[in-house]
């Protein structure tokens, strides 16, 4: 399949599961299609609205897999045998788009400047100042989006021990229901 032809399937994807992700309430972040050997490999990257915060969990994940298997079986716009892979943009995707920074509210973020400086912070905000984007950050700084060359994430150890703490709280007040997590 040439390369035109996998942005054409790409294209035919994101038109069927388009509708099925948005009716789960999430964001089709991205669609490619390449080749394996004999089969196609369909990789759908799934997100959560930029309004929401916090990460898309793994019970919601693998019920949009689900229907969007679903809905590429019934159209059929993948030619062949494909491997489906549906995740979502994880802590490494760099924050390229004010779409990015808006769902990486309250993550500590390591800012890389156009002035080949860099600034590290809490993100609380992102608003529109009139000429743009400014990123506000929790001690108050100000940066505008387009003074940013390229934003990332930092993983906090600290803050996922008190997540787990506090999924060990949610854990016992189940009174002993079990957990399942499809991934």
């Amino acid at each position: 399949m040439t390369e035109q032809g996998r942005g054409n399937v790409a294209d035919a994807v994101r038109e069927v599961v388009g509708p099925v992700v948005t009716g789960a309430g999430l964001w089709l972040e991205d669609v490619q299609v390449s080749r394996a050997g004999a089969r196609s490999v369909v990789r759908i990257t799934l997100d959560l609205p930029e309004d929401a915060v916090g990460s898309l969990d793994s019970d919601t994940l693998g019920e949009a897999s689900r229907e969007v298997s679903a809905a590429l079986d019934a159209d059929d716009v993948v030619p062949g045998v494909y491997t489906l892979e549906v995740s979502t943009p994880g802590t490494s995707r760099p924050l390229t788009q004010p779409r990015h920074f808006r769902r990486a509210r309250t993550r500590l973020v390591t800012l890389q400047l156009v002035d080949g400086g860099s600034v590290t912070g809490r993100l609380t905000d992102v608003v529109d100042d009139g000429d743009g984007p400014v990123l506000v950050l929790e001690d108050g700084a100000r940066v505008p989006l387009d003074r940013v060359r390229r934003g990332k994430v930092e993983v906090e150890l600290k803050r996922l021990e008190d997540d787990d703490d506090a999924d060990g709280d949610a854990a016992a007040d189940d009174a002993g229901e079990p957990r399942t997590q499809e991934g």
